[in-house]
C-alpha cells in the first residue's frame, strides 16, 4: 500500500501504548505524534493522557520499522522505557489529563539499536485557532484513530478509524473547561486518541467536496449511566478491569481541545530546551 493520503499517513501517527499496572493486571492505548515548530526549531512529542501512564509499573510503546524510506507492514519495534510514568512530563495543573514525552531521545535509542522507526506527525499549526472555532457549526464530523478495547490490526500493526459527530459547540467550553464532546463510540484503550474535524471548505466546493483537516483534541473520558438519570464523565481506562458491570457507556465521548495540547508543548519547550 502506497502511502499518498493524509488519512494513509494518519495510520502511522498514533502509537499503541501497552502497560502493566503496579496490581499487574495489563492496559493499553493510544499515543499520537505532534510536531511543533517554535522560532526556528521543530520539536517532537508523543502525546497522551495523563491517567494512562500514571502508576504504571512497565510500558512499552509499539512503532512500525522503516526500511528504504517505507514502512514495513508488520515489522514491529516495541521501544520500553525504564521508569515509564516518571519519564513522561505531565500537565503542571492535575486536572488536565496530559502527558508528553519527546521523541528524539527515543528514536536515537531505536536508531542505536540498528532500528528505523515509520511515523508521521500531526502539525500543531493543524490546531484551530478561536476565529476557526468559531466558523465551525455544531454539528462537524469527526473521526478519531486508536485501539478501542485493543482492538488492532496485529499482523499489520493497524490502529482502529472510528467516525462520529461533535455533540457540543467545539467554541464553547464544556463545563467551563477546554473541552467538548463527541458523539461516538469510545472504549477502553481509546484513551489518547487524537480527534480530527473534517470540515468541508467553502472557497473549494466543487464536484467533489473539499475537506479541510482539523486537529481538534485528544480522547480523555467516556460518560457512563451508573443509575437512572446519574451520568458521570469517567477516564478512559486502559482495560476493563474496575469497570462496573451495571454501567452503561452513553456513546459520548469527552475531547480536551488540541489548543491545551500546544500549551503544553510550550510550557515544555520553555521549562526544559529554550
Amino acid at each position: 500500500m502506497e502511502i499518498n493520503s493524509t488519512t494513509k499517513k494518519l495510520l502511522f501517527n498514533t502509537i499503541r501504548v501497552d502497560t502493566v499496572l503496579e496490581d499487574g493486571s495489563e492496559g493499553s492505548g493510544t499515543a499520537f505524534i505532534v510536531s511543533h515548530k517554535h522560532l526556528n526549531s521543530t520539536y517532537v512529542f508523543i502525546v497522551t493522557n495523563r491517567h494512562l501512564v500514571e502508576n504504571v509499573q512497565r510500558g512499552g510503546l509499539v512503532f512500525t520499522q522503516k526500511q528504504n524510506g517505507q514502512p514495513v507492514f508488520g515489522k514491529r519495534f516495541q521501544l520500553n522505557i525504564d521508569d515509564f510514568t516518571h519519564a513522561w512530563y505531565m500537565h503542571p495543573d492535575p486536572d488536565i489529563d496530559l502527558a508528553l514525552i519527546p521523541l528524539r531521545p527515543l528514536e536515537q535509542a531505536a536508531n542505536n539499536q540498528g532500528v528505523e522507526l515509520y511515523y508521521h506527525t500531526i502539525d500543531s499549526r493543524l490546531a484551530p485557532d478561536a476565529s476557526t472555532l468559531l466558523s465551525l457549526d455544531v454539528l462537524e464530523e469527526v473521526f478519531f484513530i486508536g485501539y478501542p478495547s485493543g482492538v488492532w490490526d496485529q499482523v499489520n500493526l493497524m490502529p482502529i478509524f472510528r467516525r462520529g459527530t461533535t455533540a457540543t459547540p467545539i467554541a464553547l467550553e464544556f463545563e467551563g473547561r477546554k473541552e467538548f464532546l463527541i458523539d461516538a463510540a469510545v472504549f477502553p484503550g481509546s484513551s489518547g486518541s487524537p480527534v480530527f474535524v473534517n470540515q468541508t471548505d467553502p472557497l473549494k466546493m466543487g464536484r467533489h467536496t473539499n475537506k479541510k483537516l482539523l486537529f481538534a483534541g485528544i480522547v480523555t473520558a467516556v460518560f457512563f449511566r451508573e443509575e437512572a438519570n446519574h451520568l458521570i464523565p469517567v477516564p478512559v481506562p486502559a482495560n476493563n478491569h474496575g469497570i462496573v458491570m451495571g454501567s452503561e457507556m452513553i456513546d459520548l465521548g469527552l475531547v480536551i481541545k488540541a489548543q491545551v495540547i500546544v500549551d503544553l508543548i510550550n510550557i515544555y519547550i520553555s521549562k526544559w530546551l529554550d
